[in-house]
């Protein structure tokens, strides 16, 4: 996959910021490892800065994790409507360019209630995903002009639609990806063996992954591949792709070494290798 539109050789006298900051909202006490995952994501996917909010547990765990994220630790055990306020002004103080949030937040009522403020508050590029996906799919929120991307499976997807199940067969992914995007006026990257990217009337395919990624963390890893990749202002057809790309490419890289032992984390190291052998005329400008 060419990604040289996404990585363009870089200008000598860039800074810190120019390619993106990324606002990471997961993680709980119980699923502690989902805000590092996201944003350990992020960063090996080209983001400037990761900026995570998440509560204490989680934003320890992902300050111990890599030291270059930016973490800002929450009181309590989950995500509440107490924490918005907070939230916020983290937002506006780092000026963000994207957002990814819902990996592992756990659905308690306040969480959702509190995820569904957060996504009509910050109106950045976001990546709503797993818990995110219930608080839309509970709550009458309006993406019009909240530019999102939703990574669904099969059964969050079935669940944005209000049915109970979704025949897991290419056809029905196809059309039921359609209609969650149309319903609720975003992108849709439905995650599986073949992932369906679609905004409702475009669509577009990815093959790339195995299934050693059955692992807890891999799609809490795409999502800050995502949300770095739009942090740089790139499409979100486009993004969603990318991202689906890559993260399936590192996770056939991960498995080669690692097979069934594989780990979500141990595909971090092998995203710089993807975006590298997708882009070979990166580097140095001038």
């Amino acid at each position: 996959m060419d990604l040289s539109r996404i990585y363009p050789k870089r200008q000598a006298n860039v800074h810190k910021g120019h390619f993106g900051t990324v606002l990471v909202i997961c993680g709980s006490k119980l699923y502690s490892g989902s805000a590092a995952l996201a944003a350990v994501g992020a960063i090996r996917a080209g983001a400037d800065l990761a900026v995570v909010a998440a509560v204490e547990r989680a934003a320890n765990v992902a300050a111990n994790t890599l030291p270059d994220l930016i973490t800002y630790p929450l009181r309590g055990s989950h995500l509440t409507s107490g924490h918005v306020n907070q939230i916020l002004k983290i937002a506006k103080l780092r000026k963000v360019n994207s957002m990814v949030i819902g990996c592992g937040l756990g659905n308690d009522s306040s969480t959702l209630a509190a995820i569904r403020k957060l996504i009509q508050k910050i109106t950045v590029p976001s990546v709503i995903d797993a818990d995110g996906l219930t608080a839309i799919s509970n709550g009458d929120i309006k993406l019009n002009d909240r530019p999102a991307v939703l990574t669904p499976h099969l059964g969050e997807l079935a669940k944005l639609l209000s049915r109970a199940s979704i025949d897991d067969n290419m056809e029905a992914r196809l059309v039921a990806s359609k209609q969650a995007a149309y319903k609720y006026k975003a992108v849709v990257l439905l995650k599986g063996q073949v992932d369906i990217v679609t905004n409702g009337t475009s669509t577009i395919t990815n093959n790339t992954g195995t299934p050693f990624m059955t692992k807890g963390g891999t799609g809490d890893i795409l999502a800050g591949i995502l949300g770095a990749i739009l942090a740089r202002g790139i499409d979100y057809m486009q993004a969603a792709h990318a991202a689906a790309y890559i993260n399936g490419k590192a996770g056939e890289l991960a498995s080669t070494k690692m097979g069934e032992g594989l780990a979500a984390s141990d595909i971090f190291k092998f995203i710089p290798e993807v975006i590298h052998s997708g882009n070979e005329d990166n580097g140095i400008v001038g």
